[in-house]
């Protein structure tokens, strides 16, 4: 599509706000405080199935200082996850 330079301004400056004004980045249908009512109705609306739930864990880790359950977000290979030395970091000082 091409447009003249004063279409293409004119396009560009619909979303520039005023100075003084404020733009409200969480606001309607996404806002935080209602996201969930807000895409529960929007799939009843829509007559869409209901979002499929988070797949249960293989594995449940418990964490070893407080018995806790872990919820394992990512996982490196074994090249990557080798634990560190136990050797202590020896330092040199350079006087010259």
């Amino acid at each position: 599509m091409t447009v003249s330079a004063d279409e293409f301004l004119r396009r560009f400056l619909i979303h520039v706000l005023p100075k003084g004004l404020v733009r409200i980045r969480h606001f309607g249908l996404f806002a935080n405080r209602k996201r969930s009512a807000s895409l529960l109705r929007c799939r009843l609306l829509l007559n869409a199935a209901a979002a499929s739930p988070q797949p249960a864990p293989a594995a449940q880790i418990k964490c070893p200082l407080c018995s806790e359950l872990m919820l394992v977000i990512e996982r490196f290979s074994s090249l990557l996850s080798a634990p560190p030395s136990t050797a202590p970091i020896k330092s040199r000082l350079d006087s010259s």
